[in-house]
Parts: structure tokens; C-alpha cells; sequence
């Protein structure tokens, strides 16, 4: 007996500016196409929507030291995320592939969510790069 399992979930995230050379217009017509893609999406099943995030913020480190943020570099901008449903990682990297607005600039990182719950006797994300290899 084969029972389908289902589909596993990946965070999409959005990267970058839009390309400075595109007139408005270009880039109205590519989030308006962005939208139709994405509801359609959603209602076959295949994706989750997410949200834009806001210019401000806050950054919090060691020692409960908090700080205006985030600070990332022009080029590493998140601007917003969603959730795609798929069988792996490489069909969600397809689905995110038909985004209308990757010709204008913005690029996606795709990642699956992990379901474990953190812990510092396995490797993970957080696991130092040296430490990786014990």
C-alpha cells in the first residue's frame, strides 16, 4: 500500500531592490502578475501566502543588547516571504522559478522548514561551521 505523504513546506524569501533601470510601470506589471501567480497558486494548494515586512526593526544580540536594525547590506534586502508546498526542494526552487518578479531585479531563497526542535547535540543551522565536522 503507497500512501502519499504530504507536501513539505519551504519558506520563500525575498531578496534585493528592484533594478533601478525599470520604469514604474515595469514593476507595477510585474507585482500585479506576482499577485494572479501567487493567489492561483494558493488555490491549487501549492503555496501559502506570507507578508511584506516593514522598513523598521529591531536587532537583538547577546547580552539583551538591542539596536535599530536590521542592518543587512543594499543587497541583501528581505522584503517579504511565503510558503510553498512541495515535494522537495528542487520542485519548490521550479515553482519559485515562474515568479514574475525575478526579471526585475529580486531574487529568492528558497528553505525547507525544519519540523525538529533545536538541540546543541546535533548538527543544525546555528551549529558553528568548525564544529560541523566532530
Amino acid at each position: 500500500m503507497n500512501a502519499k505523504t504530504s507536501p513539505s513546506e519551504y519558506l520563500v524569501i525575498s531578496r534585493g531592490q528592484w533594478d533601478k533601470d525599470l520604469s514604474k510601470q515595469d514593476i507595477q506589471d510585474a507585482i500585479d502578475q506576482f499577485y494572479v501567480w501567487l493567489d492561483q497558486h494558493v488555490a491549487e494548494g501549492t503555496m501559502k501566502t506570507g507578508q511584506r515586512l516593514a522598513n523598521e526593526g529591531r536587532t537583538v544580540s547577546k547580552n539583551n543588547i538591542v539596536t535599530d536594525g536590521p542592518f543587512s547590506e543594499t543587497k541583501e534586502v528581505i522584503g517579504g516571504y511565503w510558503f510553498i508546498l512541495a515535494d522537495s526542494l528542487d520542485q519548490a526552487a521550479r515553482i519559485a522559478a515562474e515568479n514574475p518578479c525575478l526579471n526585475c531585479g529580486l531574487s529568492y531563497e528558497i528553505r525547507p522548514i525544519d519540523p525538529t526542535k533545536a538541540s546543541a547535540f546535533k548538527v543544525m543551522t546555528e551549529t558553528p561551521s568548525e564544529s560541523k565536522n566532530l
